[in-house]
């Protein structure tokens, strides 16, 4: 979470970052791909542009990193770190109600 843009750090609040082997089908279904494709990444939550001043007493809003797709597209660990850290920017940026456009300036280092 260091190495991440600073207009990222300083605004994110609850969010709970997890780890899961593989999406499952379900997850993979919801989100219209199918096999061979698979996710990195997935956020769930309510991105800040839709809440109101109303707002709290919730979960934390849940980035889920799928280590096994990460782990058989890297060649070596250095590129498995900036795939995870391109992901959890992508992913975040969800959270701040950004499109890919935006996401994608951001990550690259634009912003």
């Amino acid at each position: 979470m260091r190495t991440l843009p600073r207009a990222f750090r300083e605004r994110i609040a609850n969010i709970a970052v997890v780890v899961e082997d593989w999406a499952d089908d379900a997850t993979l279904g919801e989100m219209g791909i199918e096999p061979p494709d698979t996710l990195y990444g997935l956020y769930r939550g309510v991105d800040i542009t839709h809440r109101d001043s109303g707002y709290g007493n919730v979960l934390p809003d849940v980035i889920t990193i799928y280590q096994g797709p990460i782990e058989e597209d890297a060649a070596d660990e250095a590129e498995m770190a900036e795939i995870v850290r391109e992901t959890v920017v992508h992913e975040l940026g969800h959270y701040f109600g950004l499109d890919d456009d935006t996401m994608h300036r951001i990550e690259d280092g634009e912003e």
